[in-house]
């Protein structure tokens, strides 16, 4: 069903692996669509409650894969559908992930360089393992970070990070992205995917309705003031007890 990707699920928690492990996972648009495709195919389905993205082999995505960005900026067509950078996956996918129903974790198991790291800014949990290589290194390519990275970096680790890391390209190890917040916790590598999975089950185990009420109210808080907050968090409340009622009296 696809060739860049892997996907499982097993007992509610879908699992999605970038599968590109000769290339460390390099991203390329064929990947991005499958990636984009295979959320999308899962997005209303009752039998996932929570999603984990991941890497196979060493890497988990080592960043764009050079030969594919050199072919198109040099106009090639280096990939059937669309262009890097006018595929779904980038122009869509990061607004949607916030407000998917179904939690999502990154479990980064390697280096997470580029769209490596970008692509998890969106996620709803990341979970690195020890010593994992990440940074942030667009610049060094002579491009700008995308995928909503200008919105969500300085929102998780600050202003003042988010220009080092940028400006910088610097790249740094798992332990000190969990310092600056860029990541929820480090665990040691061989436990990675257990811990993922152990999170993702917790998750799966509550009201999916609630998930997403959660997901939204949380979202929208964020960047709203005191009292915008409250008035939401009273509305969504009230819409998912309708829900819920109406769910009931099928």
């Amino acid at each position: 069903m696809y060739e860049n990707i892997l996907y499982d699920l097993d007992e509610g928690v879908a699992t999605i692996t970038l599968n590109r492990p000769d290339k460390l996972n390099a991203y390329t648009t064929e990947m991005g669509d499958e990636v984009y495709a295979a959320l999308q195919a899962i997005r209303d389905s009752d039998e996932v409650r929570a999603v984990i993205l991941t890497g196979a082999g060493r890497g988990f995505c080592a960043g764009v894969d050079l030969e594919h960005l050199k072919a198109h900026q040099a106009g090639a067509n280096a990939a059937s559908g669309p262009r890097l950078g006018e595929e779904a996956f980038l122009k869509k996918m990061p607004l949607e992930l916030l407000t998917y129903p179904k939690p999502v974790i990154a479990a980064v198991n390697g280096a997470a360089i580029g769209v490596g790291i970008t692509m998890i800014l969106p996620c709803d949990l990341r979970i690195a393992a020890a010593g994992v290589k990440m940074g942030v290194t667009f610049t060094s390519l002579g491009i700008l970070p995308g995928l909503g990275s200008t919105h969500l970096l300085p929102r998780l680790v600050g202003r003042g990070r988010a220009l080092d890391l940028v400006l910088t390209a610097r790249v740094i190890r798992s332990e000190e992205a969990l310092e600056m917040g860029l990541v929820n916790r480090v665990v040691p590598v061989g436990e990675l995917m257990d811990v993922a999975r152990e999170t993702a089950t917790q998750i799966a185990d509550k009201d999916p309705l609630v998930l997403a009420a959660a997901k939204e109210v949380l979202t929208f808080g964020a960047d709203a003031s005191m009292e915008e907050a409250m008035r939401n968090e009273e509305k969504t409340s009230g819409e998912l007890r309708s829900a819920r009622a109406a769910r009931q009296a099928k």
